[in-house]
């Protein structure tokens, strides 16, 4: 066994973490190239190791996931934003409030949301014209922030408060981007970014505590019949005594933001992807007329989508919106011949591995028919994990494919968006992948000039 992996030079201090911060994307593609399927980095106070081979992926989330728990950060930020909610808590408080929010995203009745996914959308489309200039992205963030409120809170949002949200997730984005000098600022100080990050923090707060007391009077419905969505279900069990304001917050805080931010920006890349390729943007538009014709889209229907889901798949393939996944060892292990020692960082990115030519001929290509089950099942399963997987795979994994298709689907069956801006786009890394800049859209009628 070889006791050290390879990795890039960084400078004294600092480590890697200035050529991450310059741009995350380049730098993890750089490393893979130049050296293998583990990369040693140095980006903090612990070792971290970039693994790109999915059977070590697969190994790390699944077959022995026991062993690698979620890592720990660091970083005060993400406790003061999410708090001890599904997406930051380990151990037997995850699994807890995995097995309580469960019942919210169980199949059936996710499927009971599609009609209501496309009401949104419907409305949303009412504010449309031909001809007119949008940001696709903050369209589709205002619209997924409808939908998670109505599925998961049980209530709906006026515009001022959807509004006040987008406002206030650019402070948030924007203190989780890679900077090399974060480290030596703590989070108590007076820094600008700081002040306007507890901003947000607290205007979100008091939102959430809006629908909270709104939803507070209903959570038990009438004649026995329980409402599911997840906040009725936490103020439930709060009744109970098995929760506390503070678990309701921080779930809803967490529910709030990856609930809807990760499938606005899969629909953003995925309008963008078709724009630039007639021939894929014509076979989905002659599939919706074969599957639905005029008619709203069901969640039966979004099963005939078959092209629709493929290309979603390869929208997610070329632009993970989690375009990382971080673990921690528990005990010394061997990957790739190499030791890696107990309490080590695992970084498994999947925008490298999504964009290797060991998995896919000319990676660069967007492709949906590369998604075929003929093709698919020649690739390592865990060449593709955009929601993770094993046991901390996402919990909205269906209902965010669901929403996805219907607002596809719906959006297609009027309007073609036509992009205007560079070939390629700019991005930057925070929490999610995020557009650099607006990715500004002409809404066309279909059939229209």
């Amino acid at each position: 066994m070889r006791r050290h992996p390879p990795g890039p030079n960084g400078v004294p201090f600092f480590g890697n973490t200035h050529q991450y911060a310059a741009d995350p994307f380049s730098f993890m593609d750089a490393c893979a190239d130049a050296y293998g399927d583990v990369v040693q980095f140095d980006m903090g106070p612990q070792p971290l190791y970039m693994l790109t081979n999915p059977r070590d992926i697969e190994r790390v989330l699944v077959s022995e996931s026991a062993a690698f728990p979620k890592l720990d950060l660091g970083d005060d930020a993400i406790d003061r934003l999410l708090g001890d909610g599904l997406l930051t808590s380990s151990g037997k408080r995850w699994k807890q409030s995995r097995q309580r929010a469960a019942p919210a995203f169980r199949s059936g009745r996710i499927n009971t949301l599609a009609e209501m996914m496309s009401a949104h959308t419907e409305t949303a489309l009412t504010e449309w014209s031909s001809g007119e200039r949008i940001d696709i992205n903050v369209e589709m963030a205002r619209l997924t922030v409808r939908i998670i409120v109505s599925a998961m809170f049980g209530s709906k949002l006026e515009d001022d408060r959807i509004e006040a949200i987008q406002t206030h997730l650019e402070p948030l984005g924007a203190r989780f981007e890679p900077d090399p000098f974060s480290r030596l600022i703590p989070e108590w100080a007076p820094t600008q970014k700081n002040r306007e990050f507890d901003a947000a923090v607290a205007a979100l707060e008091a939102i959430i505590e809006e629908l909270v007391g709104a939803r507070r009077r209903t959570a038990h419905g009438t004649g026995g019949d329980e409402p599911m969505d997840l906040l009725s279900i936490l103020l439930r069990a709060q009744q109970r005594g098995e929760t506390t304001e503070a678990d309701i917050r921080d779930e809803m805080m967490t529910m709030l933001l990856a609930g809807h931010d990760t499938t606005a920006l899969m629909l953003t890349y995925t309008w963008y992807l078709l724009s630039r390729h007639p021939a894929a943007e014509r076979r989905f538009h002659t599939e919706l007329e074969e599957v639905l014709g005029s008619k709203r889209p069901t969640a039966a229907d979004s099963r005939q989508l078959e092209y629709t889901q493929r290309v979603l798949n390869e929208a997610m393939r070329l632009y993970p919106p989690v375009y990382t996944l971080f673990r921690e060892t528990t005990l010394d292990c061997e990957f790739g011949g190499y030791r890696i020692p107990a309490g080590a960082g695992l970084m498994l990115p999947q925008w490298v591995v999504h964009r290797s030519a060991r998995w896919y001929d000319n990676p660069e290509q967007f492709n949906p028919d590369r998604w075929r089950a003929d093709q698919r099942s020649q690739r390592p399963r865990f060449a593709f994990f955009p929601f993770g997987g094993g046991p901390r795979h996402c919990i909205g994994k269906q209902f965010s494919m669901l929403e996805a298709t219907v607002i596809l689907a719906t959006v297609g069956q009027t309007y073609r968006l036509e992009h205007l801006g560079d070939d390629q786009l700019q991005l930057r890394g925070s929490l999610t992948m995020h557009p650099d800049e607006p990715v500004a859209m002409r809404v066309r009628k279909r059939n229209s000039s």
